[in-house]
């Protein structure tokens, strides 16, 4: 019985890390409209903790986008703080994200899209 409760404490505890290490950033987020990403400043060489999954979950908020117009939120990093907006992914190139209405994002600077 005491091996079973270590485990089970153990497991809880690695949960507690994983989920404060992943969810910290997003907690602290400014949500943002859409129309205010191209007053933002991407001038800075700041290097972000993106999702390992990133370019997966483009190319899945890429066909949401336009095959059923689903909003995704998506969270970046401008040159001040992190950001997050909830918008439609329109296209996805090499360097940058282009949003609903012609707005762009750099990819280096995106962090983590939530489907």
């Amino acid at each position: 019985m005491v091996i079973k409760k270590t485990i089970c404490l153990y497991n809880f505890n690695f949960f507690l890390r994983y989920f404060r290490k992943s969810n910290l950033i997003i907690m602290e987020a400014e949500l943002i409209q859409k129309e205010e990403i191209p007053s933002l400043s991407f001038k800075e060489n700041i290097k972000v903790t993106q999702h390992p999954e990133l370019s997966k979950q483009i190319e899945q908020a890429t066909i949401l986008g336009n095959t059923h117009h689903s909003k995704v939120a998506i969270y970046f990093q401008d040159d001040s703080n992190v950001k997050k907006v909830e918008t439609t992914i329109w296209a996805a190139g090499s360097k940058f994200i282009c949003l609903k209405g012609g707005v762009w994002i750099p990819i280096s600077r995106l962090l983590e899209i939530k489907l």
